[in-house]
């Protein structure tokens, strides 16, 4: 980048201040329109006519007024004093106090009060010089261009007058109606009303803050196109990205590569490398390695999925989080996968989709479908819903299970202590000795069962509505006796920390 800007700025200095290389005119002669009073004078060996009231000079076609001016004999030079008013073409115009003149190369130089005026802006500045040849000004002790809605100043500035295009540098600060923009490096059309930002770029507005190094924004259509580094902070959203498009009118958005929105208000960081942004229909989805993170100082969730989308609510907070097709989370005291997941942050509630698996500590929980209730950051309450299974080791070999249409587990401290199940409640349990010795295999079913959980192991099982129930001796039993229908372990799939969820 400094590279580029050693090339401008060398191009630029060419073009203006090499006339006489790069534009090679017919030199003509400065005439004398008007002056009431004229007067002869010689002065360090030159001599030069004094021009007094109502001073007209005219050269190509470009014309002078002043109140004073000294025109020097056989330079074709001239100084102008008071007044200085130059009409460079129908659109074009420069006012000044002091004016040194050089017919030769056609370079203008104002001192003092300079205003310089087309049918688009205005820029004013204490010394400007122009060259006629490239129909460029320049100015480099500070500046101010201001359109119609526009103010913008710097230390240095060229003037593209008839592309109508600024080119500015160091403290660059442009103010819009709308927001306030601070740059290293701008370009701006007055036509087009699109400012071009090279390097360190700010702009401020009522509810957003944008960082980026690059890119453009057009003021006219607020349509903003951000490259390198950026970040937006709109309310309580923040977006980063390495390319970021959007169209404020429309509310839309696009972000491409190493993307990141967080919502500060709900602790979500969402990540991914494409998201797109409606706000006018109030959602956005990220995709490709995308990730959500729900922040929690003691244990966070990671949770990933092909699509996450999130839903705002009207006064644009997160409402909803969808996360669909092969969804996988990991939280320290609980993991799992789904095809499809709900979040909604009003109620903290969690519901997964499609052959969804939990697991918590040791046990294994599934169903065709499942609601967990959050409380305070912990789990309260889980719903299964539909073909409920839960499975916990008893050893290497040998599991504890509990079947039922329904069940609703609950939780103290993140700790599953009791089960509830309704509807075709089955049940085998490896009864044992404290010391561990097996005593034998409760194999159970009722209509409803009450489950009540201790150390995370099963403790005392209540069977309701025409129980049957019957303790057998391990001999007594087939492999395929111990295992309830529909039973399957699925710990290869469960996440063992934040980045299994990728795999």
């Amino acid at each position: 980048m400094k590279i580029f800007f050693k090339h401008i700025k060398f191009i630029i200095f060419l073009i203006t201040f090499s006339p006489v290389i790069l534009f090679a005119q017919k030199t003509t002669k400065v005439q004398l329109l008007n002056s009431n009073k004229l007067i002869g004078v010689k002065t360090d060996g030159k001599e030069l006519n004094r021009l007094i009231g109502n001073v007209i000079l005219k050269h190509d076609s470009t014309i002078f007024y002043c109140d004073s001016a000294y025109l020097y004999k056989g330079t074709n030079n001239f100084d102008a004093f008071s007044n200085v008013h130059i009409i460079i073409n129908d659109s074009v115009e420069i006012f000044g106090d002091i004016l040194n003149y050089n017919g030769n190369t056609r370079i203008a130089e104002l001192f003092y009060n300079v205003k310089l005026i087309d049918n688009k802006a205005t820029l004013t500045t204490e010394h400007l010089i122009y060259n006629r040849n490239t129909q460029i000004a320049f100015y480099n002790i500070g500046g101010k261009i201001v359109d119609k809605e526009n103010q913008l100043t710097s230390v240095i500035g060229y003037y593209y007058t008839s592309q109508k295009e600024f080119f500015f540098k160091d403290s660059v600060v442009l103010i819009n109606p709308d927001y306030i923009m601070n740059s290293d490096t701008l370009m701006y059309n007055t036509e087009t009303e699109i400012s071009y930002f090279y390097g360190p770029t700010t702009i401020i507005g009522d509810e957003d803050s944008i960082y980026c190094e690059d890119g453009w924004y057009d003021t006219k259509f607020n349509i903003t196109r951000l490259k390198k580094n950026v970040f937006i902070q709109h309310n309580e959203q923040i977006i980063i990205g390495d390319t970021i498009y959007y169209d404020k009118t429309k509310g839309y958005g696009l972000a491409i590569n190493n993307v990141v929105l967080i919502d500060t208000l709900q602790d979500v960081v969402v990540k991914g490398n494409l998201a797109e942004y409606q706000k006018n229909k109030g959602f956005a989805f990220v995709t490709d390695s995308a990730l959500a993170i729900t922040i929690d100082n003691n244990d966070s969730l990671f949770l990933h999925a092909d699509t996450l989308k999130i839903v705002f609510d009207t006064a644009h907070k997160a409402k909803i989080l969808f996360a669909y097709n092969k969804a996988k989370f990991y939280r320290e005291d609980i993991q799992g996968l789904c095809d499809s997941l709900v979040y909604n942050f009003k109620d903290s509630t969690i519901t997964l989709y499609n052959e969804p698996v939990l697991w918590s500590d040791s046990s294994q929980l599934s169903a065709d479908s499942i609601k967990i209730a959050i409380a305070n950051n912990q789990i309260d309450t889980m719903v299964l819903f539909n073909s409920s299974f839960i499975i916990s080791r008893d050893d290497t070999a040998t599991f504890n299970q509990v079947k039922g249409k329904n069940m609703v587990a609950y939780f103290t401290d993140n700790e599953l202590k009791k089960i509830t199940v309704d509807g075709n409640s089955q049940t085998i349990y490896f009864v044992r000795e404290e010391n561990g010795e097996l005593i034998g295999i409760n194999k159970a079913v009722s209509s409803k069962m009450l489950i009540f959980l201790e150390d995370k192991q099963m403790k005392t099982i209540t069977y309701i509505d025409f129980p049957k129930e019957t303790l057998y001796p391990e001999k007594d039993l087939s492999p395929k006796d111990i295992i309830l229908k529909g039973f399957k372990w699925l710990e290869e799939k469960r996440p063992r920390n934040k980045m299994d969820v990728f795999y």
